[in-house]
């Protein structure tokens, strides 16, 4: 399968039905399915619907809005991630004090009035932000719009995994989060040493996978679709193993357990320290 470089994705269509089903879910959860934990570190099912309904409307209010962000004094990686960690725990402390139902028509309101924004945008426009976990300080707007579809969708499925509820059946949504979120991989990689024209083949099974390539240039990885006739070392993961680590919902220890690596073993190793959120 001969390498290619991967092309925009566009997502602009899936933040409707996808919010959608969230609200749908979330109006027919009982009060106690709201206090479930999740996977998202001490974060309860309630905490998760608050938190996507921050993002939204702070996507609304500095995207659509033009409002200014507020101030923020960043001078390393570290330092925006606490930034946004911080904004993050205050939101969700503060929203303890609404009910689920509030919560709930908040959400449906915003995620509508999101998905009409989301769906006007250009996809060649300069991005609102840069997609810092690919290690981008400007970004494309189709990579910005992806970005915040794969927050949604992995959300959401967190909600679903704590309440027992089944996944979205389509694959498409699954599947752009997937080609969104590999994106960052060169980036996961940039301390990685191998010799200009190694390849990292990555092979992720299931309706929603695809098949990926990252060689090694001369200072940087760069990735390919497809897969080369003989790479260095040949990576193989299931769709559901692959979202779970890039989004921070599998261990390490549970991800190697999963994933088949042929070749150098270091090099396939790395894979387990990538994450398409910020961490």
């Amino acid at each position: 399968m001969p390498l290619t470089r991967p092309v925009p994705i566009d997502t602009r269509a899936l933040f409707r039905p996808v919010s959608s089903g969230v609200v749908t879910l979330l109006r027919g959860l009982p009060p106690e399915s709201w206090e479930l934990p999740t996977v998202a570190a001490s974060w309860a099912v309630r905490d998760i619907v608050a938190h996507l309904l921050d993002t939204t409307l702070r996507r609304l209010s500095f995207h659509r809005d033009g409002m200014t962000p507020p101030p923020r004094a960043i001078a390393s990686e570290r330092d925006f991630v606490e930034f946004i960690n911080a904004l993050n725990a205050q939101w969700v402390t503060s929203t303890k004090r609404l009910s689920p139902r509030v919560l709930t028509d908040l959400y449906a309101q915003a995620s509508r009035e999101s998905a009409d924004w989301f769906e006007s945008l250009p996809l060649d426009a300069p991005a609102l932000f840069p997609v810092s976990w690919a290690g981008e300080h400007d970004s494309a707007g189709w990579f910005d719009i992806g970005r915040e579809f794969t927050e949604l969708w992995h959300h959401q499925q967190q909600i679903r995994m704590a309440v027992g509820a089944d996944a979205l059946a389509d694959a498409r949504y699954l599947g752009a989060v997937i080609d969104i979120a590999v994106r960052g991989l060169p980036h996961a990689f940039r301390d990685v040493s191998a010799d200009t024209g190694h390849t990292v083949a990555i092979d992720i099974n299931g309706p929603s996978g695809g098949r990926w390539t990252l060689q090694r240039e001369q200072h940087r990885w760069s990735l390919w679709c497809g897969m080369p006739p003989a790479a260095t070392t040949s990576l193989r993961l299931n769709e559901d193993t692959a979202w779970k680590l890039l989004f921070n919902a599998l261990s390490n220890e549970d991800a190697a357990r999963t994933i088949q690596i042929d070749g150098r073993a270091d090099l396939g190793r790395a894979l387990l320290r990538a994450r398409s959120v910020i961490v």
